[in-house]
This record gives C-alpha cells, structure tokens and sequence, in this order.
C-alpha cells in the first residue's frame, strides 16, 4: 500500500473519532458540525496550522500517529468526565471528594504514562518543540483544564484552618541547574538537570491532618559526554569524594569544546511529600523515561567516528531500559526545612531545598534539587 492510501485510512479514522465528539463532518467545508477548527486545535494542543494539514489530509504518516493518539486521548478524557458527573450525582458530598480525588490520581498517572510510553522511548531524533511541548501540556492539562480541578479549595478547609499542604499547591519550577558526572560503563557522560515543572496538591484520600502532599513532576534535562572521558573522581572535591567541585559545578558545558550535548531526557516523576512541624521528607519514583538524541548529522558534526556515536547510544539507550526506576536508587534526600514555620504565610518564590545523593555504580554523588514555588492556587490566608 502506498503512502497516499496509508494517509487515507488515517485521515478516515481521524475523521471518524471526531465525529464522536465534536458532530458530524462536513467534506467540502473540512469543518465540524458543533465546534469550530480551532477550537478542536486547542483541544489537541495543536495549533492551526497543524490541525489544518490533518483535517485536509495533507500531514505525514507520523502526523496522523501522534494525531489519532491525542484524539483517543480526548476521548478517554470525555468519558472519564461523563462518568465524574454520573458519580457526583448519586454520591454524597464527602465520599464524592475521595473518590473524584482517587479517579483524579489514576487518570493522571494513566495520560502521563501514555505520553512517555507512546512517545517511545530512546528515540534517535531530537522532538521538534510541538512534541517537546505535548509533553508539558499534557502535565498542565490534568491541572489547569476545567474538566478536573485537583487542589483542595480555600473553602473545603477546616474551621480552624490547621491544614498546612493548602499553602503549597500550585506549580513549582527548578531554581537552579545542576551537574552529576555518572558512571557507565565508559567514562565521559554527564548529567545536566535544566528543567523542572511540578504541580502540587494535598493529598486527602488518607489523610485529614493536611500535613501530606503529592508532586506530578516533568523534567527535561540533558546528558554530555567528554570527549577525554575523564573518570568520574576527577570531577570531586579531594578527601570528600560524594562532593563535586566548585569549578565543575559552575562550569558551563556549553563553553568548553571538551563537552558535546548528546541527548534530552524526558522524565515524569510523582513525588510525595510528609510535613511536621519544621521539616518536610521527600520520597518518590520514576513512573516514565524519554531517551531523545540529538541526529545523527548533528552529532557527526562533533564526533567524527560513526562507530563511537553508535556505542554512546548504547549506553545512553540502558537507562531508558530501565524505565520505571530513578536514576538514583532509591532516592536519598535529606529532609529540608519548611519554608517558614507558620504555613500560612507560605508565598509564591519560597523554596524547597533538597539535599540529596545521587547514586551511580559505587559512586554517591551529592547534589541539590531546589524548587522554587512559581504560581501559588491559594495565595490568600485561610481565616
């Protein structure tokens, strides 16, 4: 079959699945019966543009893959939302909130899962920034949508307002960068974390206290390799082997022709988080990794042998392999002061600082993870 008939069939499906939702399909107006193209587009988290060259059957085989999985997506979403309702109406007030929460919980984990494992992992091409941002948007969507409204509100708060988590939903980002050299079975490779977004909400299944809450995390982060393949001891502090050194840990890979950019990677992590009076613990798991090199061209271009560019992928592909677990096993972090010890006075820009060890092959590298609070859902004090 040729590609042209290939795209047909897609097209047809494509079509077809959004009928289900959006009414019947006009052929010679390429429009929808009871919503417009846009609209449609932003439903997809497409733009325009994109959303035209599948509806006028002119997109790529790969165009309409990535297509029918976010329209089956949307689907699924719907459905959720219908069954939501049906709950809400026959459910009492209380029990409405633990089970909408529970629902809340899986769906995210299932949309988020999806994502990382229908992306594919270690891919051999970099995303271009749609499928970059699909990633993000999918995160944002499961808080930021009307359909699912995860934290808890200001009035579903206790007389007494003694529920201190209310202060630390919202969206929180990495404040700083950091580096880890790790260990393969080669030496050379370098972790660069960049990127961090995390949605926060209280967990309330179990919990009527308000001191636990939970964190759905995206990271994109980068991994180098070294060119002298230098050992990982030579990048920490003497006498304090699990320490890097200050001019490793300032030192700008982008700079130093020594440092060549291999890969992205594409992380979802849950946290979960438990409060006392003046610490918070922090403890998690990977639940889905992304592998993206850069191309092949790009790579040639600073390593002239084919053959090493194949045997770093190799190594660089192991971690994807083994998907559903940290890079550091298990995570290790130190627990870290609360903010500020009277909660309620907790505001956008505070921080998390997590003092953690990162463990490659015999090695326990020390770093921290600090996380800025960038959008606060309950600004305002409970009173």
């Amino acid at each position: 079959m040729d590609d042209s008939n290939i795209n047909k069939d897609y097209h047809k499906e494509f079509v077809s699945l959004l009928e289900k939702m959006y009414g019947s399909f006009n052929s010679d107006k390429k429009s929808f019966e009871s919503t417009s193209n846009s609209k449609i587009a932003r439903d997809l988290c497409y733009s325009d543009s994109q959303f035209s060259r599948l509806i006028n059957n002119t997109a790529s085989e790969g165009e309409f893959k990535r297509a029918l999985r976010n329209v089956n997506r949307l689907v699924k979403e719907r459905s959720i939302d219908k069954y939501h309702d049906s709950i809400l109406s026959s459910q009492k007030p209380k029990s409405n909130k633990i089970i909408l929460l529970s629902i809340l919980t899986f769906v995210i984990l299932i949309l988020l899962f999806q994502v990382f494992y229908w992306g594919g992992f270690a891919s051999e091409k970099v995303a271009v920034t749609i499928e970059d941002k699909s990633r993000y948007d999918m995160l944002k969507w499961s808080f930021e949508n009307k359909y699912i409204k995860p934290y808890v509100k200001l009035k579903e708060l206790p007389a007494d307002c003694n529920y201190p988590c209310y202060k630390y939903q919202g969206k929180w980002v990495l404040k700083n960068e950091y580096k880890i050299p790790f260990f393969r079975e080669r030496n050379g490779f370098h972790y660069v974390a960049k990127d961090v977004t995390m949605y926060v909400k209280c967990i309330e299944e179990n919990d009527d206290s308000g001191t636990s809450f939970e964190g759905y995390e995206y990271q994109r982060h980068e991994i180098w390799y070294d060119i002298r393949e230098m050992p990982i001891d030579s990048f920490l502090v003497n006498g304090d082997r699990t320490k890097v050194r200050e001019d490793y840990n300032s030192l700008d890979l982008k700079e130093d022709a020594d440092f060549i950019k291999i890969a992205y990677v594409h992380t979802f992590f849950k946290n979960e988080f438990k409060l006392d009076s003046s610490f918070i613990n922090r403890s998690g798991r990977v639940i889905g990794r992304d592998i993206e090199f850069l191309t092949d061209d790009v790579l040639q271009q600073k390593i002239s042998s084919p053959l090493l560019v194949t045997e770093l992928k190799n190594e660089v592909n192991s971690i994807a392999k083994n998907r559903l677990k940290d890079f550091s096993q298990p995570i290790t972090c130190n627990p870290t002061p609360v903010p500020k010890r009277d909660f309620h006075l907790i505001n956008k820009g505070d921080v998390l600082d997590f003092a953690c060890q990162f463990t490659t092959g015999r090695f326990l590298v020390d770093y921290n993870k600090v996380l800025r609070l960038e959008d606060q859902y309950i600004n305002n004090k409970c009173r």
